[in-house]
């Protein structure tokens, strides 16, 4: 028996060792091919993610990307109405989506408002900004960040840049452009309302806050009463302050944005509308009440309170519906934030829009 050195090893075991040592530049040229595969599928999953697959598309569609200054994009889809011929100017909604959302893509602002078929009916565009990718883990807007609630800075510069592209590439009617959102795109709506008064005749806010509601503790709201952010926002107005009527809807059984926050939006704007008609919280505009109950037949009834001018124009519209949480209401939504028992937010935001343009209240 021959014995061996421990260095000895058979001509079999010698080449396995071999052929298990595997190249390092095979290895970085794999691990690069993999790394590059992954980067592909991510762009293009989140591409599809924010901006849907092209038979998503309905007829009227167009997709573009405004651009800021320093070269920003901003995604958004236009919806143009059978009625659009480019030469009479239509009205505008821009329907600004919540978080865990986008405007046309996946769970979008499109199908959960089903806006389109009512513009179509109708006779008015829409427009769905989606919020750019990686901004934000929930794709939330960002009403809550000081940085996005002034004039010429983040989303609302970028968003009033939307506007002024639609009304000029499409020759939109420029004193019937309405803004609507839902959650963080509701606290949007509000903050343009402050920050581009000159741009919209009407702002909804569907489970959405005051501007500046960032400040507000919770645990001890009064330490900020509504009049405090009213005086911000009509700051934010300067020289282009102008009444802004306001529809307000909110859930009863809303957790995430609950009714106290809904109510004091309500106060918030009638602050801002007093402090707009002579500069001092001094009730100078006279506004009376009017509530009633709305029942809708099979689905969610509602409060309804009007704030009025003596003249008959509704400043703000509340309306309460004690059985829905936080989702947009309406018979034909599709999403995850959807209520189809109603009632049908569109429909009264298109209702509440019909009534006012930048100049007097329409008949």
């Amino acid at each position: 028996m021959v014995s061996r050195r421990p260095t000895d090893r058979p001509r079999s075991d010698r080449s396995r060792t071999t052929t298990r040592r595997p190249d390092r530049s095979v290895r970085r040229r794999v691990g690069a091919v993999v790394a590059s595969g992954l980067l592909v599928a991510v762009t293009v999953g989140v591409a599809f993610f924010q901006l849907g697959w092209p038979w998503w598309h309905d007829e009227g569609d167009r997709n573009h990307v405004h651009r800021a200054a320093d070269g920003t994009p901003q995604h958004y889809q236009v919806h143009l109405p059978p009625q659009w011929d480019g030469r009479t100017g239509l009205p505008v909604v821009m329907a600004v989506h919540g978080c865990g959302m986008t405007g046309f893509g996946w769970n979008s602002m499109k199908h959960t408002t089903q806006f389109n078929p009512l513009a179509d009916q109708e006779g008015f565009s829409v427009v769905y900004p989606t919020q750019r990718p990686f901004q934000s883990w929930q794709n939330c807007w960002s009403p809550l960040d000081p940085r996005h609630q002034q004039r010429g800075a983040g989303e609302p510069a970028l968003l009033a840049g939307v506007v002024r592209d639609v009304v000029r590439t499409y020759g939109a009617d420029p004193a019937r452009v309405h803004v609507a959102g839902a959650s963080s795109g509701a606290g949007v709506a509000v903050v343009l309302a402050a920050t581009y008064p000159e741009l919209f005749a009407t702002a909804t806010s569907v489970a959405g806050w005051e501007y500046g509601v960032d400040q507000l503790d919770l645990e001890d709201p009064d330490a900020t009463p509504p009049t405090t952010t009213a005086r911000q926002a009509w700051a934010q107005m300067g020289d282009r302050q102008r009444q802004l009527p306001m529809l307000v809807l909110q859930g009863g059984r809303d957790e995430v944005v609950p009714p106290l926050v809904g109510e004091r939006l309500v106060q918030h704007r009638l602050a801002v509308e007093d402090l707009v008609d002579d500069g001092l919280l001094n009730q100078s505009l006279e506004l009376g009440a009017a509530t009633s109950t709305v029942t809708d037949e099979g689905g969610h009834s509602s409060q309804r309170t009007l704030h009025l001018t003596p003249e008959g124009r509704a400043l703000v519209d509340y309306h309460v519906v004690p059985e829905l949480g936080h989702a947009w209401p309406g018979p034909d939504g599709r999403g995850s934030y959807t209520d189809p028992v109603g009632p049908d937010a569109s429909r009264l935001v298109w209702r509440f829009a019909q009534h006012h343009d930048l100049g007097l209240p329409i008949s």
